[in-house]
């Protein structure tokens, strides 16, 4: 399976939307590292601001520095979206510098993997020297992601009555 990260462009609306769709069309309202794609009223808008937030001069007030990347599979097809936060700051403490989706009908098949390990050679470059991400407890499969890309459990928190783990993931410079 291969994947490739791109950032979001203009003309990958209709696809953008798809994708977003098939979330809501799965009862899921949310969408973990979409960078508020999920709530965006405007397409054209969301691109202009996940490109803003690349820099720190133009970066949203409240936000942090962030690249965000959506995951195409080998058709060009949208299977996941992930966001690296070069940062944290003080909302973002337990959740981490990283969150990734992958589309519903795409499960269980090592996008989500894929992408995190990719984004980990991302953070290398950016002179990261490691990741905190973080999972509630009840998302096995975003643990194991975490884990297979070297994850270790750091501590435990609650959010919105849920209970998470916060893992941390060394990026050892090659």
């Amino acid at each position: 399976m291969k994947i490739r990260l791109v950032r979001p462009a203009p003309e990958m609306e209709a696809q953008a939307l798809a994708y977003r769709q098939a979330h809501f069309d799965a009862g899921e309202t949310v969408i973990n590292g979409s960078e508020l794609l999920d709530r965006a009223e405007s397409y054209a808008q969301w691109c202009r601001n996940t490109d803003a937030n690349t820099r720190p001069e133009t970066v949203s007030q409240d936000w942090v520095v962030t690249d965000t990347f959506f995951a195409l599979d080998e058709s060009d097809e949208i299977v996941g979206i992930i966001a690296l936060r070069h940062t944290l700051n003080d909302f973002l403490r337990d959740f981490g510098h990283c969150g990734y989706s992958v589309a519903p009908q795409k499960r269980c098949r090592g996008y989500a993997t894929e992408m995190l390990r990719q984004i980990c050679g991302i953070a290398r470059e950016c002179g990261m020297d490691s990741l905190q991400l973080s999972a509630e407890r009840s998302n096995a499969p975003s643990v194991k992601t975490i884990q297979r890309n070297g994850g270790v459990y750091e501590r435990s928190f609650t959010f919105e009555g849920e209970a998470a783990d916060v893992y941390r993931i060394a990026l050892n410079k090659a």
